[in-house]
């Protein structure tokens, strides 16, 4: 991977490590599911207006939305509503990264190489140690919710990889209105109707900024940056970065909501780099000269 990726995917999981914070802010100020309907929609409007249609079949798109917009941040906003602390859902779901290589196994045949199966299970190792010192925290049951979250993060890279290499602004953004649609059917359901309104009419200053950070750094720029690697990356070379957003998330969790962090973290961030290193690198054979004795 160039450089510039590299740092591309550094920058975009930095902010999704932020994000969790900010999720677990802003369910202070809004429902989950109105709040995550709330960010798609404008990580989408007005840009959809100005943008061409997406290169894409529009069932694709649809099922990229879906799966990445509805799915994961229902139910990972549900999961944090339910108790769950930032930290440690910065840190579960990214169990993402071993769905996403191996739902590419099986839609693309990607076989991943020994070195990145070794980085991938002492990143993993990194992240059990750090699991070890949060503990379950807010129970068994959100964190279920958070393994079904992963999963469809999962599913959603691969239908963005599907999409192949064409410009994943207009996927990213037309995926994110479809998918904002059935949020909003949601929250009206299950988050009280009408009263829903009583949120947004007026919204306090503080739901906005809230909003506006998860709709365009970390929704419409990461999705879209996230999308394009894995256009042009294998499945098994791009996932694993996610591995650093624990870093990011505890950090943030830390500092912000003054959430606990033990010495654990500290151990498990240094296996999660060891490993990511290991799973993105590329060693190359050592050319034998023809004649060595020449």
């Amino acid at each position: 991977m160039p450089l510039r990726d590299v740092l591309i995917a550094l920058l975009v999981v930095a902010i999704w490590g932020f994000n969790f914070t900010v999720i677990k802010l802003s369910l202070s100020e809004l429902p989950p599911l109105l709040s995550a309907a709330l960010r798609f929609f404008f990580a989408a409007v007005p840009v959809v207006l100005f943008i061409p249609r997406p290169r894409a079949p529009w069932l694709l798109v649809a099922g990229y939305g879906l799966f990445m917009a509805c799915s994961l941040y229902a139910l990972l906003n549900l999961a944090l509503f339910m108790g769950l602390s930032a930290s440690l859902a910065s840190l579960a779901l990214q169990v993402q990264a071993m769905f996403t290589i191996a739902i590419a196994f099986f839609m693309f045949g990607e076989v991943p190489r020994r070195l990145q199966i070794v980085g991938g299970i002492v990143a993993f190792a990194g992240i059990g140690v750090i699991a070890l010192g949060h503990g379950t925290g807010g129970g068994l049951f959100p964190l279920a919710i958070l393994m079904l979250a992963a999963l469809c993060w999962g599913v959603a890279n691969n239908l963005s990889k599907r999409a192949g290499a064409i410009p994943m602004l207009p996927f990213v953004a037309w995926g994110n209105l479809i998918g904002s649609i059935p949020l909003f059917a949601f929250s009206y359901v299950f988050e009280g109707g009408p009263a829903i309104f009583s949120y947004i009419d007026p919204p306090s200053w503080n739901a906005v900024m809230l909003v506006a950070f998860l709709a365009y750094p970390a929704t419409l720029f990461g999705f879209t940056m996230w999308s394009s690697l894995l256009s042009r990356h294998s499945a098994a070379t791009v996932a694993p970065f996610t591995l650093l957003v624990p870093i990011a998330g505890i950090s943030s969790g830390v500092l912000i909501l003054g959430e606990p962090i033990h010495a654990a973290d500290v151990a498990g961030g240094v296996l999660i780099f060891v490993g990511l290193i290991l799973t993105v690198a590329k060693i190359r054979p050592r050319q034998v000269p023809l004649n060595p004795g020449a």
